[in-house]
């Protein structure tokens, strides 16, 4: 709980207390999730339903009837229209009311009008633009190889309670592989380079990798740790606002997809995708023959990911309370990724709680 004590005490320039900016667009839910029923999702306090019409087509409304303000999330798709459980009124994709089933005829149906956000089913996920520009000038970031047939993906749902920009830190600094360590992720990153623009920070390190993915049985190391051997890769993450992506060598790449949920708390999909490229003769078998191979090995860097995921979550948490319990603490940071990428969050979002 947010107290008047705590918001009191922090900066205008406190990068803990930056709202998201609304005009991009955020992944809320993987396509999969967003099944034959209506879906609560929240995105920076704005309460949101997710439904599929009658041509599975995503769309997107305020979450709320407001008949009672009860939620819509809670009722049933009817055709091509959202349901109230309460009392039954009916929504169309375009936030107007359609239907109160105990209307009289000499009543007329409410003017009310749900919110409607511009929403995309693209590359497996469901991107949903919450700002009130034009949502056509700004392109979702995608996901190029969730499709692709040479590449294995496995999803981790982050669920972070904690702000966002600590989540982003966390992914940026490549010096906490000491973290860990039980999982042979990467070891002795170093800092190369680092390249800023408006809307982007990327971190070029170098990095001792434990995965070489360049023969057939490769992707075995995944489970049977005896197989890995160090070797150095380069190590590049990138926060291009408002997601991050990393590559280690050519082998990986890694994306996180975010969805802030409010001041202390975060969602986001970490997608880790391991590259076929290197085996040749793969690509020359059938299509329907990769397509399944791809299919069947989804997920196999599950334990690892999940693993990954449980162990930041532990220390982002720690900060978060750490920070709620004396806000003016200053750390003592040594990697200039991490002021640049603090920079960028303050520069594209704004300081704004909304209680």
């Amino acid at each position: 709980m947010i107290t008047s004590d705590f918001l009191a005490s922090t900066s205008k320039q406190d990068i803990r207390a930056c709202a998201i900016d609304p005009n991009h667009w955020y992944v809320v839910a993987r396509g999969s999730e967003v099944k034959d029923k209506p879906i609560e999702i929240t995105l920076w306090h704005q309460n949101i339903v997710l439904y599929r019409d009658e041509e599975s087509t995503i769309h997107a409304l305020e979450n709320r009837c407001p008949h009672r303000q009860v939620k819509l999330s809670e009722g049933k798709i009817v055709g091509n229209d959202l349901e109230c459980a309460y009392h039954g009124w009916q929504f169309d994709r375009q936030g107007n009311c359609s239907l109160v089933p105990y209307l009289s005829p000499k009543q007329k149906l409410p003017s009310c009008k749900l919110r409607r956000y511009p929403v995309r089913e693209l590359d497996g996920f469901i991107w949903l633009f919450p700002g009130d520009t034009n949502p056509e000038q700004v392109s979702p970031l995608g996901v190029s190889e969730w499709d692709h047939l040479n590449y294995i993906a496995t999803v981790s749902v982050i669920n972070c309670p904690g702000h966002y920009s600590f989540l982003v830190e966390n992914l940026m600094d490549m010096y906490h592989g000491h973290l860990h360590d039980d999982y042979q992720a990467w070891a002795s990153a170093s800092l190369q380079e680092l390249r800023v623009d408006k809307n982007s920070v990327e971190a070029f390190y170098e990095a001792q990798s434990y995965y070489r993915i360049d023969k057939i049985w490769s992707i075995s190391q995944l489970f049977f740790p005896a197989l890995r051997r160090l070797h150095p890769e380069p190590l590049k993450v990138s926060y291009i606002y408002p997601h991050w992506v990393s590559t280690l060598g050519e082998d990986f790449k890694i994306y996180c997809l975010f969805c802030p949920i409010h001041e202390t708390a975060t969602r986001a999909y970490l997608i880790h995708f391991t590259s076929l490229n290197a085996f040749w003769l793969l690509h020359k078998l059938p299509v329907w023959f990769r397509r399944w191979l791809k299919n069947s090995l989804f997920g196999s860097a599950q334990k690892l990911l999940d693993g990954l995921v449980r162990q930041d979550i532990k220390m982002i948490e720690q900060e978060q309370q750490a920070y709620e319990q004396n806000p003016r603490r200053s750390n003592y940071e040594l990697n200039p990724a991490i002021a640049k990428v603090q920079k960028l969050i303050l520069s594209q979002g704004i300081v704004d709680y909304k209680l």
